[in-house]
């Protein structure tokens, strides 16, 4: 691991959703901006190799046998360092698990997604929301017709935790994800709206056309956007709206996705994750709940508890960590299949959405069109 310390919130997430299902081992990290502080992190967590910094990690893991050096690392670094701190991993020959948004740039996202591909090495992005069983299950759904083609979807994220200056009263996780030098062009579009704009796409399986987007910066002083509302246009005629916003006050964690199609409608919501509502055209409404009846197989393998018993954000998390792990045992040929995750090609499509919505807010354009759509290639 790079990034995640002691004290960082989702360094532990990771940690923990990585051992659930008992397919990895950390053995090796480089935990902190700062040498001292990895090395005690390090120290603390029981690793049998601690390293100052990622630089030396890598040398240090390149020049052990191969079957000593760590297979994979897991990036969970403050953005502008998951280009850098990836393209030395997979120059090394390791596998990549990154958290989003996966890089600072489109450009940097091409040479990664590149350089995977090249090397057959795995690049896998932990967009997290797509790992909950019943966002697989409204994916199969919709991939199966259940609400026919596909009309409008509407998206939101709204968080209130940024509604006041954290960054200026000395919040480390306030201060970098609206520092532009550490989280990029965007603030509330990087950390949050990149959620929306995966969690869309993979239950859909829909190809953004163009968008029309309105950041705003409701905090004083603030340099990158704190809540965006965007109109969302997609190939073959559907349109969406995605609303994110980091000043929502009262908001905790409030993602919701609903799809409407010509036949029915899908609701779910992340905070109640373990229920997906089925609008039928003209019947009653049905809910499918996590682990119940009449779910596909794709939502039961993503399910460890019996139905009842709430099951929710590490075990999201920890889906995807248990299919990066079928992936990186198929590039070994110890497995045939690949397992289902976001992979670098979600993570540059996020990075084309963002850097879109940044164009877009300060366009005199209705419509800005998505690079990489398929009318842009």
């Amino acid at each position: 691991m790079v990034g995640g310390g002691t004290d960082a919130f989702i360094g532990g997430v990771h940690r923990m959703a990585a051992r659930l299902d008992g397919a990895y081992e950390l053995v090796a990290g480089a935990l902190s901006s700062t040498p001292d502080r990895s090395l005690r992190s390090a120290e603390v967590l029981g690793l049998a190799r601690g390293y100052g910094d990622y630089l030396s990690m890598v040398e240090a893991e390149r020049s052990l046998p191969e079957d000593q050096r760590i297979e994979a690392v897991s990036i969970v670094t403050p953005n502008h360092l998951h280009f850098p701190v990836a393209k030395a991993f997979l120059e090394a020959g390791i596998h990549v698990i990154c958290d989003k948004p996966m890089t600072l740039t489109s450009r940097e996202a091409e040479e990664l997604q590149t350089l995977a591909s090249n090397a057959s090495l795995v690049l896998a992005v932990t967009y997290n929301y797509t790992g909950y069983p019943l966002v697989r299950e409204a994916r199969q759904m919709i991939a199966e017709g259940a609400i026919g083609a596909i009309r409008k979807v509407i998206v939101e994220y709204h968080q209130g935790w940024l509604a006041t200056k954290l960054e200026a009263a000395g919040m480390k996780q306030a201060a970098w994800r609206l520092d532009p030098t550490q989280a990029g062009v965007a603030g509330a579009m990087g950390d949050i709206g990149s959620h929306a704009e995966n969690l869309v796409s993979t239950v859909t399986g829909l190809e953004l056309e163009a968008i029309c987007a309105d950041l705003s910066r409701f905090v004083e002083g603030r340099v990158l956007d704190d809540d965006a509302s965007i109109l969302l246009r997609f190939e073959g005629g559907a349109k969406g709206v995605l609303l994110a916003s980091q000043v929502a006050v009262g908001m905790e964690n409030d993602l919701r996705l609903r799809v409407f199609g010509e036949d029915g409608s899908l609701t779910w919501r992340q905070e109640d994750p373990n229920r997906l509502l089925h609008h039928p055209m003209g019947e009653p409404v049905r809910i499918l709940t996590r682990g119940g009846p009449g779910l596909h197989a794709n939502a039961e393998s993503a399910t460890r508890v019996p139905a009842g018993h709430p099951e929710g954000f590490l075990e999201a998390f920890a889906q995807l960590y248990s299919e990066i792990a079928v992936s990186i045992r198929a590039t070994q040929g110890r497995v045939e299949h690949a397992g289902i995750h976001p992979t670098g090609l979600d993570g540059l499509r996020g990075m084309r959405f963002i850097e879109a919505t940044v164009a877009s807010a300060v366009s005199d354009a209705k419509w800005t069109p998505i690079q990489g759509s398929h009318n842009q290639d």
